[in-house]
């Protein structure tokens, strides 16, 4: 097959009319493209702009070729940004952009997704220190770039707004632009993620100019990187603000084709650059450290010091995930305490730096002591427990209705000691899940519904939940094909488990589970099992089964269960409804 054809824009600054008309000519005569990648700011520089946006925003106009940006600042950014983000379309894990209208998707902080055949890594908005939601880039942003980093696979396309610090270095100064400016426009932290990541191709933005430099070669990889810095759309001094790119994926190439290195290549512009970050680091944690009342964070004999490095940073994949595939060779820390802390909520920024530059827009927590203090919420000896939402209990589980539900008899079987999943549990338990399920199973019947039960066996799940989701009984013949069709959309296959009943369905799912992998599995109506392993780097959303339910139902409103809770008052109303119709077919009773 022939590579796909991308079209690369600097910022568009609003300027869509000229832009796309641009687009369609190049299309037009020397298209096909695939796809238009534009950096540096998307939106006007003023709201006198703001009209010809909204026409494309609200489809009075057509966009030609299918467009992803990353500058999201600008007059009417937040307008526009904040609108499409709560539409239900774009609520979940979406790496591969926001749908703002048809042809036109923002690539929202930072991710890696493929786009016809080619592995493209992003950081959206600009470095700040505002902790504005828009327009601004987070140290979890950065940090989840270098956790990407890490997986396998080249990376062939990393779009970032801001030009990258040093890119001049050890360049041709006989290409370089006259007049401009290092500081102005250029950031180090995309020096740092660029030396990290590797890309094929770097493209950048908001720098004005347009700069093609030399190729150069990347420390431990064998392909060479080549920057791409593009003008703004209609810029004065006709600069060139659109740029057209043909890159084999790498994924399908050989390591000889990868290797080739043309004759003007160079080292790479960034090894001083990144010595100097992080004497810059050094001093400025040091600094930090004397003023911030939690300087203990930076304390390196309180963590498990790994690799031999020097320095106090957490290792983001590891406090995310629990594990980190450079093992002892990675130069950051893999701190358990911060990984549990992570997992009760507190922020990875004030984990790692002792304060969040965010402030009140993080919806994470910036206390330690407040998580600590924090006991399991689905513990029955826990003081937190939510015992108000409590429908029947047993000698080894109980059930509960869920907080935030999908539907509103939607059920937890838990047990009621502190398990991290229900394939581990011993015997007893087992038996009282399953006389729980099939009291579930012939209660919703009577109600002309069938049941759907999965669990998400995360290997550092703090405390396990089976969740029982009922549904009208004339859509259970499409469960599975849901379920297979959202699997092949994240590139993977379930496998399947037949069985006559519930207790020989776990039989089998319990035979599955070595506890080395977490895994997913749902349970059909009729017993059938579909399991998922988890690989150790696979991306795999946590909300998959509520999400896939969600979209089942025509309620993708209400795959975030953020979006769905309720007053204490209401809840208790549920419960007591739902005890009240459930008392003649509850086991405990």
């Amino acid at each position: 097959m022939a590579p796909p054809r991308i079209l690369l824009c600097g910022d568009p600054r609003g300027n869509l009319n000229q832009l796309f008309k641009r687009v369609s000519s190049v299309n037009k005569s020397t298209g096909p493209f695939d796809a238009l990648l534009c950096v540096g700011q998307f939106f006007p520089d003023s709201s006198d702009r703001l009209e010809e946006l909204t026409e494309y925003v609200e489809g009075r106009k057509n966009i030609p070729l299918l467009t992803y940006f990353i500058g999201d600042y600008g007059a009417g950014a937040v307008k526009v940004l904040s609108a499409a983000a709560k539409e239900s379309r774009n609520l979940g894990f979406k790496m591969d952009g926001l749908k703002i209208r048809d042809n036109l998707f923002w690539l929202k902080g930072s991710g890696r997704f493929t786009l016809h055949g080619l592995s493209v890594t992003y950081l959206s908005g600009r470095k700040s220190s505002s902790g504005s939601i828009y327009g601004t880039y987070s140290q979890d942003d950065v940090d989840a770039l270098r956790a990407l980093a890490e997986e396998p696979g080249v990376i062939d396309i990393f779009l970032t707004n801001e030009w990258p610090n040093g890119v001049f270095n050890r360049a041709s100064t006989s290409d370089i632009p006259e007049g401009i400016s290092e500081s102005s426009g250029s950031d180090a932290t995309i020096s740092e993620l660029v030396a990290e990541i590797k890309p094929r191709y770097h493209i950048a933005g908001a720098k004005g100019v347009y700069y093609a430099r030399e190729p150069y070669m990347n420390a431990d990889a064998q392909h060479v990187t080549r920057f791409i810095g593009l003008a703004a759309v209609g810029n004065a001094s006709k600069q060139k603000f659109i740029h057209a790119i043909s890159p084999t994926p790498a994924s399908t190439m050989s390591p000889t084709e990868l290797s080739t290195k043309p004759p003007n290549t160079t080292l790479s512009p960034y090894t001083f650059v990144e010595k100097q970050a992080n004497a810059h680091e050094a001093e400025k944690r040091s600094a930090d450290m004397a003023n911030d009342s939690q300087y203990w964070r930076y304390d390196v004999s309180k963590r498990q010091k790994v690799g031999g490095g020097d320095t106090a940073r957490l290792c983001f994949k590891f406090v995310s995930s629990g594990s980190c595939p450079q093992g002892d060779k990675c130069h950051f820390n893999h701190d358990m305490d911060a990984r549990g802390q992570s997992l009760r909520g507190v922020c990875f920024e004030f984990l790692n730096k002792g304060k969040c530059e965010r402030g009140e827009s993080c919806n994470r927590k910036h206390s330690v002591q407040e998580a600590r203090s924090k006991e399991c919420w689905f513990c029955l000896s826990s003081p937190n427990v939510e015992s108000h939402l409590i429908t029947s209990v047993g000698e080894n589980c109980y059930c509960a209705l869920a907080k935030g539900p999908l539907v509103q008899d939607h059920v937890l079987i838990l047990p009621i000691e502190h398990l991290p999943n229900t394939l581990s549990s011993p015997p007893e338990f087992e038996t009282e899940l399953v006389k729980f399920q099939s009291s579930l199973k012939a209660y919703f019947k009577s109600r002309k519904k069938e049941v759907v039960f999965f669990e998400w066996v995360y290997l550092k799940t703090s405390h396990a939940n089976l969740q029982a989701i009922p549904i009208p009984s004339n859509r259970a013949s499409a469960v599975k094909d849901i379920f297979n069709l959202a699997a092949e959309k994240l590139g993977f296959k379930f496998m399947e488990l037949k069985s006559d009943n519930s207790l020989e369905g776990r039989r089998l799912l319990r035979a599955q589970f070595d506890g080395n992998y977490s895994l997913f599995y749902v349970e059909l109506p009729g017993a059938t099992i579909l399991l998922h392993t988890v690989e150790e780097n696979e991306k795999f959303p946590a909300q998959f089964g509520r999400e896939v339910l969600a979209g089942l139902l025509n309620m993708a409103d209400k795959a975030d269960w953020r979006n769905c809770k309720l007053d204490k008052g209401d809840e208790i109303k549920l419960v007591e409804r739902f005890k009240s119709s459930f008392e003649e077919y509850d086991p405990n009773q």
